[in-house]
Parts: C-alpha cells; sequence; structure tokens
C-alpha cells in the first residue's frame, strides 16, 4: 500500500506484491466474493459533516464521443466535416447543441459544457489512461502504470478513521474503463463492482444486505480465517497488514450484513414514475442507482455507458468499420438524452447540487473530418459487410464534456475550438486540469499529494495542471 505525503516527509514501502496476493488470497476465502476494492474504507466524519462530504459520479462514455455531432456542432463547416444533424438552441442564450440531445438543451442552465479539452492520448488505453490517471505517456499500455483518480480518492479518504457507513466508499457500475485500475496502490482501492443490466426484473447485487440468518451464519464461521492466519503475524508484523487484516474483515462482516447496504441498491424501492423518467434500459438505471448510492453516502460512483445501447459493437467507438456513425450516433442518442438529464435534474431537484458533481465524458472525441471505409458486419446502426459507410476516428485534439452539480456556476460553456472543431484553441484544458478540477471538489490539494510508486518513490497524484475555475464550487 502507498501513503500520501506532503512535502519530504515519507514512510517506508510496506512490501512486496506477493503481500499484496496473500491479503487478495485471504480475503477471497473469507467472503468468496470480489471485494478487494470494498475492505478498507475511508472515514466518514459524524453529525452534519458526513453527510455533508462532497461526491462524485463519473458517467463514461468509452470509445469516445464525437463532439461535432453532439455538444461542439460546427453547422457553418462544410459537409464533410459537420455532419447531417440540426443545430438546435439551449437554454442558455448563444450556446447550441445538435438536435439529438433536446432533452440536455432544456436543462443546460443546469450545467457547464467545457468545450476545449485536449490531450495526447491517440489510442483508447493511451487516452482512457490520461483522463483517468494523468499518465502523460502517449503509447498504449496493456495495463495503467499509475491509480486512477477515484482509487486515489479511496486511499486517501481511508486514511481520516473508523467509517461509520457500511457501504463502500467506491463503488464501479459496469464500468468505467478496462484501462483503469489502482495500480501500484493494489486491489485494496479498487471498487466494489456491480455488473449486469439493472433494468432486468430479476437484477440483484449478490451478498450484499444478507437477511437470511443461516447465510450470516455461514459467512461467521468463515470469519475464523483470521484466527487460522495468527502464525504468519510474525512474518507480516513490520507492515501491520494482519492488524489491517482485522478492520477488513468486520467492514465486509457489516456490508454483508446491514441492511442498508442492500436497500442502496434496490431499484424498486424508487417510484415507477422515477425509473421511467430514467428509462427502463440500462444506462438509465444505472444512472439512477448511481443517484441513489451517492445519496447513501458513497464518495465515488463510475458507471460507463456500453454494450448493445451503443450498437452493433457496444461502444462508441465510431470508425466507419465498425458504425455507421451518424446511425449510430442516432441509435444511441434517445437513451443517452434521457439518462443523463434525469441525472442532472434529480442532482438539483433532490438538493443534492453542491455536494455532488457529475462529469460526463470519454478519453476524446472523434474525427472532425468523415471518412468513409467498408462496414466489417452488420449489426445495429452497421450495414453489411463490404457495404462503405461514414465514419469518425479517434480525435484528442479537441473533444467536449459535462460539468454539472459540485456548487459549480452552470448556464455556461467553457473554451473553445476552431471553425472544423479539429483543435481547441481557448481556454484550453489538459487531463491534469481535469484531474485537479475533480480533486478539488473532493476536497484534495492535488498540488501537495504524493503517493509511493512501487519503488518507493513520491509520484505526484497530478504532475501538471490546476482545478479549471470556471469548474470549481462557489463557498
Amino acid at each position: 500500500m502507498s501513503h500520501p505525503f506532503h512535502a519530504s516527509t515519507l514512510k517506508g514501502c510496506l512490501g512486496p506484491e506477493t503481500r499484496r496476493g496473500f491479503l487478495r488470497m485471504g480475503l477471497a476465502g473469507f467472503s468468496s466474493l470480489s471485494l478487494p476494492g470494498i475492505l478498507k474504507l475511508r472515514a466518514a466524519s459524524t453529525g452534519n459533516a458526513s453527510r455533508e462530504k462532497t461526491a462524485v459520479i463519473l458517467v463514461w462514455k468509452p470509445g469516445g464521443c464525437s463532439h461535432i455531432d453532439t455538444y461542439d456542432p460546427k453547422p457553418r463547416a462544410v459537409s464533410e466535416y459537420r455532419g447531417p444533424f440540426a443545430t438546435i438552441d439551449t437554454a442558455v442564450p448563444g450556446l447550441q447543441f445538435t438536435e439529438l440531445l433536446p432533452m440536455q438543451a432544456k436543462i443546460a442552465d443546469k450545467m457547464t459544457v467545457l468545450r476545449s479539452m485536449r490531450h495526447n492520448g491517440p489510442g483508447h488505453p493511451a487516452g482512457s489512461m490520461q483522463m483517468l490517471s494523468g499518465d502523460a505517456d502517449s503509447r498504449d499500455k496493456p495495463k495503467p502504470k499509475l491509480p486512477d483518480w477515484m482509487a486515489i480518492v479511496n486511499h486517501l479518504r481511508s486514511t481520516e478513521g473508523k467509517r461509520r457507513n457500511p457501504l463502500p466508499p467506491y463503488v464501479s457500475v459496469n464500468g468505467p474503463s478496462e484501462y483503469n485500475g489502482p495500480a501500484y496502490l493494489g486491489d485494496t482501492y479498487a471498487p466494489f463492482s456491480v455488473s449486469g443490466d439493472p433494468s432486468l426484473p430479476n437484477f440483484v447485487v449478490p451478498n450484499i444486505g444478507l437477511s437470511n440468518m443461516g447465510e450470516v451464519r455461514q459467512l461467521q464461521r468463515r470469519a475464523t480465517l483470521r484466527q487460522n492466519l495468527d502464525t504468519l503475524e510474525r512474518a507480516f508484523d513490520r507492515a501491520q497488514e494482519l492488524q489491517a487484516l482485522d478492520e477488513f474483515e468486520t467492514q465486509a462482516m457489516t456490508l454483508l450484513t446491514n441492511p442498508q447496504t442492500k436497500e442502496a441498491f434496490d431499484l424498486n424501492l424508487e417510484d415507477e414514475q422515477t425509473r421511467d423518467r430514467y428509462g427502463r434500459n440500462s444506462w438509465g438505471q444505472q444512472l439512477l442507482m448511481a443517484r441513489r448510492l451517492v445519496e447513501s453516502g458513497v464518495d465515488v460512483v463510475t458507471t460507463s455507458l456500453h454494450g448493445k445501447l451503443c450498437g452493433r459493437v457496444n461502444n462508441w467507438d465510431d470508425h466507419a468499420v465498425n458504425h455507421h456513425v451518424f446511425d449510430a450516433l442516432k441509435f444511441r442518442s434517445h437513451v443517452y438524452d434521457q439518462a443523463v438529464s434525469a441525472l442532472i435534474e434529480d442532482i438539483y431537484e433532490r438538493g443534492l447540487d453542491k455536494r455532488v458533481l457529475v462529469v460526463v465524458t470519454g478519453e476524446f472525441g472523434r474525427t472532425p473530418k468523415i471518412n468513409y471505409q467498408p462496414s466489417t458486419g452488420a449489426g445495429d446502426a452497421s450495414a453489411p459487410a463490404g457495404t462503405q459507410q461514414p465514419g469518425r476516428d479517434h480525435w484528442p485534439r479537441a473533444f467536449s464534456n459535462i460539468w454539472a452539480g459540485g456548487g459549480i456556476e452552470t448556464g455556461r460553456f467553457i473554451g473553445a475550438s476552431d471553425s472544423k472543431g479539429e483543435d481547441a484553441i481557448e481556454r484550453v484544458c489538459g487531463t491534469g486540469d481535469f484531474l485537479a478540477t475533480i480533486y478539488h471538489h473532493l476536497g484534495i490539494n492535488s498540488s501537495e499529494i504524493f503517493l509511493q510508486d512501487f519503488n518507493g518513490r513520491p509520484t505526484p497524484i497530478v504532475n501538471h495542471g490546476k482545478p479549471i475555475p470556471e469548474l470549481i464550487g462557489r463557498a
């Protein structure tokens, strides 16, 4: 595990990866669940401070969304760039979206659009790692070198004391990306992962909030694992990891037996009208679950909008070989527009807008110039194999994301790309700025925090960039 430090203070490294592997093995034996990211929980302050602890919902669009066809239209560009979609006004004077986003256009006064994101990661792994961890390497790597901001927040908040809330501090609902993770922090700080389609009538999150006393007693018997590990205590005493294991077991037991945990994930407790408003589909219900979780005290919720609702290849990677880009955008736009607008509306209507920040983004945009290639297969939003169809490729030089809640001043847009959408040219923001802004909302001064990597070297959690002033919440 790594420890944050300020200035020159640095604690000793806790040892090799084999020790982490031992703990993962032991905990798996204890619970028979995949709980490595939820067991060392951050502390919740008592009283009002606990209820006011800030949180973030990240809505991830894997593959990269076309900025020109959504939040940064170019109606005056030539047809090779602008695409077929009409431009519509929003609730914010001077801010226009394309016709694909009418619901979000109506509530644009409750969001801020950042139109000038830029980085140098051309591939999905590099782009995702840059956005989620700040890794400036433009090369695609099979796994992240740096921990993502979500795991870092989980780690930092875990040092604040004992957590009273039985829910995990970091939950991933079907996402966000195969290219993120806790890296050198270890799996202790990975998320509690929820998978499956929460819109299905038989959907459940297994093995939380157990109500069957027979199951509870069986679980308690498994807790004797800790006693069987006592003989190894001397070998691990310097790292104090067996002491931590005691706490892990207690917290795991709480998660599995406390009814509050089950209620937080139970969408059936929402009224039918609310579930309909989000959309009776996986994306809508994922975002509804995200809202329920932050209301219940989860600090970080990530969710990825992928799967069959995207089209044939299950993501937003709208190369011509994958999708007819414009058919794909039309195919997914209503579900996306409905779910995101419902989440943002709820954040404000339920009084969460100061405490909870919502960020909607992907790893990059899509090429402003449309290209044509033969499809590699028929399916939703894709013509039969061999058919020439339009597409847009990866484009990290200019793209958009949206921000809501977090106490920020909304109803405006930040930055601009050029007339073709090729380059960010005004108020250009990099991934360090993006991450520093999220950390700032969570009360973390990213310019002062360093973590130890695998070699014990102090590594900044953000080594370039500052919080974006327009996205800092009002006091």
